[in-house]
């Protein structure tokens, strides 16, 4: 039987995170790439998908009422897969309420916040001090705040959850950040746990062979940071 889910991705951390959900749940899915460096983000048919030419996005052709549904931003997909399978976000109000908070907290501060970070320190055309310190600064706060929670928790909220799937492949990346993992030890092991799930081992390496490797060239640079990013459309 054909897959009805179309995941338009590219190997970032927020594709990642549907990449995650959707070997946990073993789904068949469609990887559509979205060339992120070559500008796709800014086609006509995909702004019809996702209008903040944004990946990844989905289309479920068997969607509710058997109707397709089309979904951009990744918690909103994490949650509508989830409560598609029934699984990885809890049926009572407490436990899925918790979920829900660290999902947003990945959603409003680790994803914009490692973002910045990340950019500051590895991309921006001049190292700006300012920029570099406060977004590491934040950055390895955020590291603390989920290194407390973790404190005698295997997960972040009891069972492997949609919260863990959206905070884990942005956590992962914190060389980039540049932060000793060490003075993180409860991040360490939990990060350690989640890649050693068999479906995260599988989900890592969609699209990897995509993954851009060496300096980034000029159009990369224009596409992902240009004033492309900025036309009406």
């Amino acid at each position: 039987m054909a897959a009805t889910l179309d995941l338009y991705t590219w190997p970032t951390p927020n594709g990642h995170k549907i990449h995650i959900m959707l070997e946990e749940c073993g789904l068949a899915y469609n990887v559509i790439p979205v060339d992120i460096g070559r500008g796709a983000q800014f086609e006509p048919a995909f702004l019809k998908i996702s209008p903040n030419n944004k990946m990844p996005a989905l289309v479920d052709r068997a969607g509710p009422g058997g109707r397709t549904i089309s979904l951009f931003e990744s918690g909103a997909i994490l949650l509508y897969l989830a409560e598609k399978t029934g699984n990885f976000l809890p049926h009572d109000p407490r436990g899925r309420y918790a979920v829900l908070c660290w999902l947003m907290f990945q959603m409003g501060g680790v994803g914009p916040m490692l973002g910045q970070c990340n950019h500051f320190r590895k991309y921006a055309p001049e190292p700006i001090p300012y920029a570099i310190d406060r977004y590491t600064n934040e950055a390895g706060r955020l590291y603390g705040v989920v290194d407390r929670r973790l404190e005698g928790c295997k997960f972040l909220v009891g069972d492997y959850s949609i919260a863990d799937m959206a905070c884990f492949p942005w956590m992962r990346l914190h060389e980039n950040m540049g932060l000793d993992i060490a003075k993180y030890p409860n991040v360490r092991r939990w990060l350690g746990e989640i890649e050693a799930r068999p479906a995260v081992a599988k989900a890592l390496q969609v699209l990897a062979e995509r993954r851009r490797t060496g300096p980034m060239d000029e159009q990369t640079r224009e596409a992902l940071f240009g004033a492309t990013q900025y036309q009406r459309r």
